[in-house]
């Protein structure tokens, strides 16, 4: 319902904005922008789909060879203690245990073309555990949350993108990076838990949680210490070898179970065609919707609105400029990539500006692009409490980035 409402705002303020330019500004253009943006959204997002498509085959085969095989069961085992936790709906030593510890896996690598489609795979998984076929169950809520609020470990492609417009220290945004999503995650883990009444003070979620940050903690002292060029060789060999490595195991376990991987394969391959056919609508909906959105400039003024108020308290607004990205992310992730490249040719790579611009860039994910695709894919209407609580999972991460940069680098 939230997402109803939040879609035909967009049109309708989007609308007035553009009326009022006509009228008082007599930008004769304006309404050209705005229709110019509805195709060429309507464009991106079909394009996107067929994108998607080729991964999709990919992978939710391979997941079928797993699925065979009998690894993803070795997978919903090993994560059963915590994930029964945390997915109660769910019976124990489900195989969906596995896909959802593969996408959160993929996600944290950087893997975001691999991460989409086994987070489908899961998402079909817990549909046919769901009752209310139109509604989201409290387990594909769960999982959205942890899923939009985007805990990454290897922020490489930032990285990359700082290296191309010239940082000295292309690197130097990785700890803030990765504090600033753990933050976004746990936010969106507590405020889910809430809502569904999950104990997070339980021994087994303690002791996992426990595990995790000592993970992330060693992970944050050992990059602390190396050079970015060994960040850049270090992520992108152990990103690639890592997700190889998964393929192998699963063709390898299922051909000593005596599985035909060929035909599993094939089998889980026509799933997804079918399921990047289903997605194209949804992801049309929401891109043009925060295309208008934009192109009215709905955007600027959100953002010389908030920077105004700020002002007035005596806060330091140096961090301002940046926060088209904090509004773009939520909503587009290629739109707040390139509002995160803009600021670094606008302020200079090395800038304050740009530094928190990369930060929040990647403390969360595309809230609204995840649910759409994801609870679209499934048929599912009515999102609950869904978004709410994954835009307040990004309200933390886009504060603790900010933060984040004004201890790091102000």
């Amino acid at each position: 319902m939230v997402l109803n409402y939040l879609w035909a705002a967009f049109f309708i303020i989007a609308f007035c904005i553009a009326l009022f330019k006509l009228i008082v500004f007599q930008d004769v253009e304006i309404f050209q922008k705005l229709v110019t943006s509805t195709f060429d959204n309507a464009k991106t997002g079909f394009e996107i789909s067929l994108g998607l498509t080729g991964v999709m085959t990919l992978w939710l085969g391979l997941m079928k060879v797993g699925e065979r095989g009998g690894i993803i069961a070795i997978f919903a085992k090993a994560v059963g203690p915590f994930f029964n936790r945390l997915f109660p709906e769910i019976p124990k030593n489900h195989p969906v245990f596995g896909s959802i510890l593969m996408n959160f896996s993929a996600n944290m690598l950087g893997l975001d073309n691999a991460a989409t489609p086994l987070g489908l795979k899961a998402m079909k998984e817990m549909q046919e555990l769901n009752v209310d076929k139109d509604t989201a169950s409290n387990a594909q809520i769960m999982f959205l949350v942890l899923n939009a609020s985007g805990l990454t470990i290897i922020p490489i492609s930032i990285m990359v993108f700082r290296a191309q417009m010239g940082a000295a220290d292309p690197s130097d945004i990785f700890i803030p990076i990765l504090l600033a999503t753990f933050f976004s995650t746990l936010t969106g883990l507590t405020i889910t838990a809430l809502y569904q009444r999950i104990n997070l003070l339980d021994k087994v979620i303690m002791a996992y949680l426990g595990t995790l940050i000592l993970l992330i903690g060693g992970l944050i002292y050992y990059f602390s210490t190396i050079s970015q060029e060994q960040i850049g060789v270090i992520s992108s060999v152990a990103s690639n070898v890592i997700l190889f490595t998964i393929i192998v195991s699963f063709i390898a376990l299922a051909l000593v179970r005596k599985v035909n991987v060929y035909e599993a394969f094939i089998e889980g391959a026509k799933e997804g065609f079918s399921v990047a056919i289903t997605i194209i609508p949804y992801l049309i909906a929401i891109l043009v919707a925060v295309g208008v959105f934009r192109a009215s400039g709905a955007l600027d003024y959100l953002v010389g609105g908030i920077g105004y108020l700020l002002a007035l308290t005596g806060m330091n607004t140096d961090f301002v400029p940046a926060l088209p990205v904090a509004f773009m992310k939520p909503l587009s992730g290629s739109g707040a990539r390139g509002l995160m490249v803009e600021a670094m040719q606008t302020y200079g790579a090395d800038s304050f500006v740009a530094r928190v611009a990369s930060t929040i860039q990647g403390s969360t994910e595309t809230t609204f692009y995840i649910l759409a695709v994801y609870f679209g894919s499934v048929g599912i209407k009515k999102t609950r409490y869904a978004l709410v609580c994954g835009l307040l999972a990004d309200l933390a991460g886009v504060i603790a980035a900010i933060a984040l940069a004004y201890l790091f680098f102000k």
